[in-house]
């Protein structure tokens, strides 16, 4: 761990025991309370839905909310900083069978995940509280909470002197869409969180390209002439240039599905979307310590919390590390936060804390997001110019680091920019982690998981012909069906292991990962990681500059790139270099190594993939984003022969449906015993497998 000068412990203790505080829940109003349905099995404890909103104020002064990018332009009269954030708990009715444990859920642009059946049956308390300010989407402010809504929270916007407003160059894209219906710009799935001052085409640059590839590179860029486009929507009723609309784009000829649209623009009033780590941090603290609030509001679970985990699934997870790195887990009284923090499928930190943020991005080109260290202890990045630096430091510093589980599938690697946290920017050595953190990786998955099944990788059976979806700003399909690889078990096991660990102090297995000392890790490309040629993929696959690699941007000089902090000018920014980007190696089947013991991984039925290739549209040929894809082995030799298949067919590895199901219960029970594997769902994942159509 990294060593704190005596100076610096010193002041870190006098803030701790003496600090004011200023950052706090002032109010909160319950607007629902709703009781959950009967779980199951008979006897299981009631439990009810609580939803409301908390009011909190923050000081611009004091050290643990300076760091928010402009929150001293977004102060009211009396010098502090205001928000409004959406709750909803879900708790025991009687608080006298509570476990003890909260877990603090952040919500993924905006939507809550659902509370686990075995987190209920052990008397666990779930809060999710509202992160994300841009009111984009999902997370647009509400007058009140509902346990059936989204999450959001209310932030001010950053003004200056005199109220002026903030301008400053914001950009947008538009991909794989057809006709002459205006349409609009989108972030992953949500709209761009701003607004052009004007409607005066000329005083904005609309480009088109006829492509891109992951190395960043741009061919047959063209610009539009301000009169051939239109602030505005449109359709076949009312054609170009259409009614005023800040928040569509029309085109006199239409838009080409073969080409991306590119538009930068001047906007107004950015939003101080830091406020909302203080604000998660500071509604974690009340509910957790809290007895009521400033008028006398009782809190729902007081005194019934003893330990809590916050965790969060991909773009939250994401959250997680960022706010953890600035600092957050600390609360204005020096009190550590949380006990435990579970980022879950989520290897980078979220770009939030600096002016023009667009959060909901998933790492695209030109999204933020990989800037800094993403790896826990200090360690240099000469490659980015940067000095040597951890998402630990600051929590070291005040003695607030909670323990630390962290779980990824292969769509972490090859789409969302994973593998610089455990080997640096170099690439040249596996990185330490220390005794506060596990790694866990499930080898050959998709982002999530797969839907799991065993039938789910047999052509005709349950094996889709089409392809998986590709998520992100419509990039359309793949060639290859979705992964049906499940995280589900793995998870159920380490959810165990982590309340164990928070409450009684017994530690998890041991880290287990794809690493350079073990040979497990090469560069991403099919030579390098042994990749087989397999039908139903072309005989390169993947090719070097195929994986999303990590881009070193230029965002401008008053950027903070060790913090992603700061302001961003430059829109889109100039991309300097990028990464060397590594990958697990293959056995000969195309499935990863390295990971932890999956029953279907143990027993396959196929080549997993997490990665996938657009089938068309402006990405075709290029990596489906972050879905994954699944190759079946042939059912036999004469079918193996007949497509080229250079894997042993399903009647050469097992001969049987009997031999099938003893191949799951060898696997079943090496999970168990490594401790990522449950007693009951191995037995389920058991039955299953008798039941399935595999070589019956």
């Amino acid at each position: 761990m990294k060593t704190i000068p005596i100076a610096l412990a010193a002041g870190v203790l006098a803030l701790a025991c003496c600090g004011p505080v200023g950052a706090r829940v002032t109010r909160i109003v319950i607007d629902e309370v709703l009781p959950m349905p009967a779980g199951s099995p008979a006897g299981a404890i009631a439990y009810e839905q609580v939803a409301g909103r908390a009011f909190g104020e923050l000081d611009p002064k004091l050290p643990g909310n300076a760091i928010i990018q402009d929150i001293e332009l977004a102060k009211d009269a009396d010098a502090k900083v205001r928000y409004v954030s959406s709750f909803l708990i879900h708790k025991p009715v009687d608080m006298a069978q509570a476990s003890g444990l909260m877990w603090h859920d952040v919500p993924n642009r905006g939507r809550v995940f659902a509370f686990a059946p075995q987190e209920r049956a052990f008397g666990d308390v779930m809060l999710a509280s509202a992160w994300q300010g841009d009111n984009s989407g999902a997370t647009v402010v509400r007058p009140t909470a509902s346990v059936s809504g989204m999450q959001f929270l209310q932030v001010p916007v950053a003004r200056g002197p005199g109220g002026v407003p903030i301008s400053g160059e914001v950009f947008g894209r538009i991909a794989n869409r057809s006709g002459k219906a205006s349409q609009p710009l989108i972030v992953l799935f949500h709209p761009v969180p701003y607004k052009p001052v004007s409607l005066d085409t000329s005083k904005a640059k609309l480009v088109s390209r006829g492509g891109e590839n992951q190395r960043g590179e741009v061919f047959d860029e063209v610009s539009i002439p301000a009169g051939d486009w239109a602030w505005a929507r449109c359709d076949a009723n009312n054609p170009f240039p259409g009614t005023p609309d800040a928040t569509q784009i029309c085109l006199k000829n239409g838009f080409d599905a073969a080409r991306l649209y590119q538009v930068v623009f001047t906007a107004a009033d950015p939003y101080v979307l830091g406020v909302g780590f203080a604000a998660w941090r500071d509604v974690g603290a009340f509910f957790k310590k809290a007895a009521a609030d400033d008028a006398g509001t009782p809190n729902p679970i007081a005194r019934s919390i003893s330990h809590s985990i916050t965790r969060g699934i991909s773009q939250s997870g994401n959250f997680l590390r960022g706010w953890l790195h600035l600092g957050f887990n600390r609360a204005e009284d020096g009190v550590q936060v949380h006990d435990g923090m579970w980022p879950i499928i989520a290897g980078r930190r979220i770009a939030l804390n600096f002016r023009w943020a667009q959060p909901d991005g998933a790492m695209e080109l030109y999204q933020a997001g990989s800037e800094g260290p993403q790896w826990w202890l200090p360690h240099p990045d000469p490659v980015r110019g940067l000095p040597s630096a951890g998402i630990l430091d600051r929590c070291t510093a005040t003695r607030t680091c909670p323990k630390v589980i962290e779980h990824f599938g292969s769509a972490e690697v090859w789409a969302l920019k994973l593998t610089p946290e455990w080997v640096g920017a170099d690439a040249k050595a596996d990185l330490p982690l220390p005794d506060t953190v596990r790694r866990y990786y499930i080898a050959s998955t998709t982002h999530g998981g797969g839907a799991g099944g065993f039938d789910s990788s047999l052509p005709g059976v349950g094996l889709p012909k089409t392809g998986a979806a590709c998520p992100g700003n419509n990039f359309g399909s793949g060639v290859l069906p979705a992964n049906p690889v499940p995280h589900t078990q793995t998870v159920n096991a380490l959810r165990v292991h982590f309340r164990n660990w928070v409450m009684q102090g017994t530690p998890p297995p041991p880290s287990r990962y794809p690493t350079l000392a073990q040979g497990q890790l090469a560069e991403a490309n099919k030579a390098a990681i042994g990749f087989p040629t397999l039908p139903g993929l072309r005989a390169s696959a993947p090719e070097p500059g195929f994986i999303m690699p990590v881009h070193d941007y230029d965002w401008g000089p008053q950027f903070n790139a060790l913090d992603g902090s700061g302001i961003a000018s430059i829109a889109p920014p100039r991309i300097k270099r990028s990464l060397k980007m590594l990958a697990p190696k293959v056995d000969a089947d195309g499935n990863e190594v390295g990971g932890v013991p999956v029953v279907l991984l143990g027993a396959p039925l196929g080549t997993y993939l997490g990665w996938n290739v657009a089938a068309g549209g402006f990405h075709k040929d290029q990596i489906c984003y972050y879905a994954g894809g699944m190759i079946p082995f042939a059912r036999n030799l004469e079918q193996r022969r007949a497509s080229g298949d250079p894997r042993p067919s399903l009647e050469e590895r097992y001969g049987s449906h009997d031999a099938y199901v003893a191949a799951v219960k060898k696997a079943a029970v090496q999970a168990m015993a490594e401790g990522f594997l449950l007693q009951e769902d191995a037995a389920a994942l058991i039955a299953e497998a008798e039941r399935s159509a595999v070589l019956r």
